[in-house]
């Protein structure tokens, strides 16, 4: 029988900037941590890359924000699902990221986006706070949500080293209770039993990049679980960004995931699992696809984002083997020219 290994990467504990002045990647950085730590101030312009994304979900309805700052080019988009009933999609590109603003660091101040989509990210120490507006087809989409951050909540933040210039630092969070409205025209979905899950990235990438991303949160079998899988992006690197939350205590998981699907047919289940050890082994079953894709001269997205339901087993460090039993989540398999 396959047995759970502790990972071999390296542990931050401390605070540590990710870059030198120069605005190379700094080699005490590279490694993982239990709670942001790392001070991302990233000298120099044209190859940085820094964004927000957050998806909110509901066992009925979910909706997710995204503010980018790519330095040539700043996006922001708001996409909402009401599960077998209707999706929206607003996305707002502004050169030059005029109207987008970023702080360096996870909550050393808020996220903002002017322009035809209207966004404020607002962190403390207890919670984030979202709000968002626009003009749809359907009418005036407003919202307004809160992802709390329980005492003692861990999550997996981790730099990817593909060169001293080109490095990605990501904070990943899942499970966090969240709660709040969205108003379309004149409808309100209530947010009241909600989980966000949380995308924070600052970096310097490589031009053509493919990855796959993967999370859920929720309840099952007796415990609050949060799953975050990456894969492709982060191979050859010596570190990951796959972990489990469960109960807000984190366990990383060291092994490169084995992703399991059928691109051109990503509506048939994904089997995801880690191979040389039993600390993952889910099936993935799409109920929805979205697929975005932008072409604006030097960007070039190909997006392939399902939403569907996790259903397995995993193993944290802590305690027995856990059953996955319907975890509310999404996957996804992207391809970047940026």
């Amino acid at each position: 029988m396959l047995q759970p290994m502790p990972t071999h990467e390296r542990e931050i504990t401390a605070p540590v900037d990710l870059c030198t002045p120069q605005g190379r990647l700094n080699p005490e950085a590279v490694g993982w941590s239990r709670t942001p730590l790392h001070h991302c101030a990233m000298p120099g312009w044209g190859r940085r890359k820094k964004w927000e994304y957050w998806c909110i979900t509901t066992p009925t309805h979910l909706v997710a924000l995204t503010v980018a700052d790519i330095d040539y080019l700043g996006l922001t988009s708001v996409y909402l699902l009401e599960y077998g009933q209707q999706e929206i999609t607003r996305t707002a590109l502004r050169p030059l990221a005029h109207g987008v603003r970023l702080p360096d660091s996870l909550a050393t101040g808020p996220s903002a986006a002017l322009g035809p989509i209207r966004a404020l990210i607002h962190d403390t120490d207890k919670a984030t706070r979202l709000h968002f507006s626009c003009h749809t087809p359907q009418g005036r989409l407003f919202a307004d949500l809160t992802v709390d951050l329980p005492q003692d909540h861990q999550s997996m933040n981790v730099v990817i080293p593909w060169s001293a210039d080109r490095f990605q630092y990501t904070s990943k969070h899942t499970a966090r209770p969240a709660r709040g409205t969205v108003r379309l025209g004149d409808r309100t979905l209530d947010f009241t039993d909600a989980w966000g899950v949380l995308d924070h990235g600052r970096g310097r990438w490589p031009y053509d990049t493919r990855w796959n991303w993967g999370a859920a949160s929720g309840r099952t079998d007796g415990h609050t679980v949060g799953l975050q899988f990456g894969g492709q992006w982060t191979k050859g690197t010596g570190l990951t960004e796959n972990a489990l939350c469960v109960d807000g205590h984190l366990t990383k998981i060291g092994e490169e995931l084995h992703w399991d699907y059928d691109p051109h047919d990503p509506h048939r289940p994904w089997r995801i699992r880690t191979p040389h050890s039993d600390r993952v082994d889910v099936v993935f079953t799409p109920f929805h696809e979205r697929v975005d894709r932008t072409n604006a001269a030097v960007i070039v997205n190909d997006t392939h984002q399902l939403f569907g339901h996790y259903t397995g087993t995993i193993r944290p460090d802590q305690g027995d083997a856990l059953d996955v039993d319907g975890l509310l989540g999404f996957a996804e398999h992207v391809h970047m020219r940026w």
